[in-house]
């Protein structure tokens, strides 16, 4: 699925992050930015040590905000990892804190140059945010990003699983 947003693209894909073609790919790293599972563990794995490397170098990063390092092995020429908020009730700045992840990755890239991004749906894993909460939180940060910054060309939200691509189509036909 794809939507115009001002003269960028939205894409919605079921497929594996490490894989994208994008100039990068986000992380949802934790706040250590260590090497860990889920989408984080297959970033590392598939880029190799270099990510890990240069992830030491900048001392963690704090929920909400965003970091850059090279891609590795990856496609992808740079990762940019964010950390996302553990969900506790949803009373405790995590709907704040989920969008600052977005809005935070993509000005990243807007100031590296970058200008073709693949997010995954970041904290929904082990972080147990809800899918449907989370889908509508990226999907209005990223769309309102794209508005006002032409510069990012291509936004790819990276989906694994049909029944997670199927939320986050929910989300932009609603939006």
């Amino acid at each position: 699925m794809e939507v115009k947003v001002g003269a960028s693209t939205l894409e919605l894909v079921e497929g594996d992050i490490t894989r994208q073609d994008t100039d990068a790919v986000v992380n949802a790293a934790n706040e250590a930015l260590r090497p860990g599972g889920g989408v984080d563990g297959a970033i590392h794995r598939a880029g190799g040590p270099a990510i890990e490397a240069e992830c030491r170098q900048l001392r963690g990063c704090p929920t909400g905000e965003a970091r850059v390092t090279t891609g590795g092995n990856l496609k992808a020429g740079y990762v940019i990892h964010t950390v996302g908020p553990v969900y506790r009730d949803g009373s405790h700045r995590e709907p704040e804190l989920l969008a600052s992840c977005y809005r935070e990755s993509l000005k990243l890239a807007s100031a590296q140059g970058i200008k073709s991004l693949a997010f995954p749906s970041i904290s929904t894993g082990v972080y147990g945010y809800p899918i449907a909460d989370a889908a509508r939180i990226a999907v209005k940060t990223v769309t309102d990003y794209l508005a006002q910054h032409p510069e990012i060309e291509r936004v790819r939200l990276v989906l694994f699983g049909r029944a997670a691509y199927e939320v986050y189509a929910q989300a932009l036909k609603e939006l």
